[in-house]
């Protein structure tokens, strides 16, 4: 395994933490602390408790990952109506 090689795995989100953490349950019954990756935060993806997502993680720390992905809900999103920047 190469040095910059990391690992993806799909998990469930279990608990908010504050600064845009979060307890993720993987499918392997593992616990790690995710944080939002850079991409989700500039799109403004919002995460919430019980959806599925993909965490990225280095071989060094398995505690730690970087949700990179939340897969969509069936029959919720859209876009917002009255939003303002």
């Amino acid at each position: 395994m190469a040095k910059e090689d990391l690992l993806t795995f799909d998990g469930l989100i279990e608990e908010v933490l504050p600064d845009g953490r979060f307890r993720v349950l993987l499918d392997n019954q593992h616990r790690v602390i995710a944080y939002t990756a850079g991409r989700m935060r500039r799109f403004r993806i919002r995460t919430v408790l019980g959806d599925r997502v993909q965490v990225e993680m280095t071989p060094y720390d398995l505690e730690k990952g970087r949700l990179i992905y939340r897969e969509p809900t069936p029959g919720g999103g859209g876009p917002r109506r009255n939003f303002r920047r």
